[in-house]
């Protein structure tokens, strides 16, 4: 393949679901693309998934959290003063590598929390004004599902047909039936037939840990393969310690980053788009001094890095008498529920949540043991070791089913990032540090999310429940600190994510979202990178044309 241009009209760092949007789009409108990535390519021959050990791999190797996993293509985070860890993935395709395909778009309310509830802040534009992007990016990721959610105004339909909920699915709806509580077929990002030379979803549920099949939808299976066939480069395994400033000319002319051999190289670009999630970015942006910038680049409202949310995540389990084959997937949504998912002031709290009904997963997950953490069903993980193994198999395994609890999560400048006064990368770039307390707000609202998820278990038939009101081990969902607003005292980005002190740096990943909303981020993620794209685009052309 030709070498990246010297100068490129596009400069991206990270290959997530954001920045492959935004490497495909631009490419294929003929800009000359390059996206730079500390990760490197993964094989899904590679991924666990359809191995015996693929528990044991996702407890280390395959650990959501870099502090885990402990890799070099991993930066290190200080989460001494967090009350959750940050969980990703360094490769080519970012967290959409190891997601578990939950396709939830945000609801309208979701852009007018302050509008609505009086709280935090409205986002530049609404849910309708998003609906054909979103509608556009449904189409690349070969989205399964059934039309006509009532929680949702009515928008096209999906490319392939639902995947079964299975047993477990129907189990879950039955006790939302008999309480008489909305529930509706989970809207994954996996085809469930064969699409677009896409496999179909095998229903292995072992989605976190990758997809041996390649049916779950990432972006380096699908986005930056079509990009490369429009002249996109991407380079691997290049970590980016600073993005570069002009204080002559006030704008950013490209990125110093060190490739996977150690070296230190630069590559210009006229355009920078940060897409390296909302932990990763601010670091880059803090990590980026000059003259004019002293307290970091884009940073003059000192907001860089402050209003991290990172979705307060519940788990509530049932116990079943009979085999639901709840091992089986997807690993994504079975089932959801927007039953509590606005806010109603007579519970304590404001917003809600939204229900995933999940496959249980392997034997350990049939136990209760997440990650590092285990259920507080009155047990001990030590209980089911030995002797009690088989007995603890025989009475849970395939006959469980989960309600994953995402709920919303508030603004607050305490929660932020910074960059570690001590801590550094395999590379010596400062790393960062993570400051979150899960407010009081969040803990009512998870409090009583799992007692419902418990009450409808019980309606289910469940014979026991095991319940996790907030599990540590799970910020998967990244967002808010370099946020979009209208008021430069209070924002970052203007409503296209274009730095407000900048004009050639963009964001568009979560870090950008304003607020969190209580549904899985990455549908909305992909249609704000649309909407971002086409209007660079069609800028871009204005430009032309004069």
């Amino acid at each position: 393949m030709a070498k990246p241009p010297k100068v490129a009209d596009v400069l991206i760092v990270g290959s997530g679901p954001s920045g492959g949007v935004a490497a495909k789009m631009l490419t294929e409108a003929g800009m000359s693309v390059v996206t730079l990535e500390q990760g490197t390519w993964f094989d899904p021959g590679d991924y666990p998934g359809d191995k015996k050990e693929f528990e044991l791999a996702g407890g280390k190797q395959w650990h959501p959290a870099p502090n885990v996993r402990d890799n070099e293509r991993d930066y290190p985070i200080n989460t001494s003063e967090s009350d959750v860890e940050p969980l990703m993935q360094s490769a080519v395709g970012g967290s959409g590598t190891i997601w578990a395909g939950h396709w939830v778009p945000f609801l309208p309310s979701d852009f007018k929390v302050k509008s609505l509830d009086g709280v935090a802040v409205d986002w530049p534009f609404d849910y309708y004004e998003l609906l054909p992007h979103l509608e556009a990016v449904e189409q690349l990721v070969s989205s399964s599902g059934t039309q006509g959610n009532p929680g949702y105004p009515p928008q096209a339909g999906y490319p392939t047909p639902q995947i079964p909920i299975g047993k477990a699915g129907m189990k879950l709806a039955e006790g939302m039936d008999k309480l008489g509580w909305h529930w509706w077929p989970g809207l994954n990002a996996m085809p469930s037939v064969p699409w677009q030379g896409q496999n179909p979803c095998a229903r292995r549920g072992t989605c976190m840990f990758g997809c041996p099949e390649a049916a779950k939808w990432s972006p380096d299976l699908v986005l930056f393969k079509e990009a490369r066939k429009s002249g996109h480069h991407l380079i691997a395994g290049a970590r980016v310690s600073e993005v570069i400033y002009d204080d002559n000319l006030g704008k950013v002319t490209g990125a110093v980053y060190i490739d996977q051999n150690g070296r230190e190289r630069k590559q210009m670009a006229k355009t920078v788009i940060l897409c390296a999630n909302a932990i990763g970015t601010p670091r880059i942006l803090l990590n980026s001094k000059s003259k004019t910038f002293p307290n970091g680049l884009a940073n003059n409202s000192g907001l860089v890095g402050k209003n991290l949310m990172m979705h307060p995540f519940g788990l509530v389990m049932g116990h079943f008498e009979e085999d639901l084959e709840s091992w089986r997937g997807p690993s994504g949504q079975l089932i959801n529920t927007l039953q509590f998912y606005e806010t109603d002031e007579k519970r304590g709290f404001v917003r809600g949540a939204k229900w995933g009904g999940m496959s249980a997963g392997g034997p350990l997950s049939s136990k209760g043991y997440v990650g590092s953490t285990v259920f507080k069903d009155g047990g001990k993980i030590e209980d089911s070791w030995g002797e009690n193994w088989h007995r603890m198999i025989e009475d849970r395994f395939g006959k469980t089913a989960l309600w994953a609890i995402v709920g919303e999560d508030l603004p607050e400048e305490s929660n932020q990032v910074t960059i570690d006064g001590d801590l550094v990368d395999s590379n010596g770039i400062p790393a960062p540090k993570i400051t979150y307390k899960t407010s009081e707000n969040s803990e009512r609202l998870l409090d009583f999310h799992a007692a419902r998820a418990k009450e409808s278990m019980e309606a289910a038939g469940a014979k026991s429940t095991s319940v996790m009101p907030q599990m540590r081990e799970s910020g998967w969902h990244l967002l808010g600190t370099t946020r979009l607003g209208t008021n430069r005292e209070e924002s970052v980005l203007n409503q296209y994510g274009q730095a407000h002190d900048v004009p050639n740096l963009y964001v568009w990943d979560l870090s950008a979202f304003p607020t969190g909303a209580g549904a899985n981020p990455t549908a909305t993620l992909m249609a704000v990178a649309h909407r971002q794209a086409s209007h660079l685009i069609k800028e871009a052309r204005n430009v032309e044309a004069a």
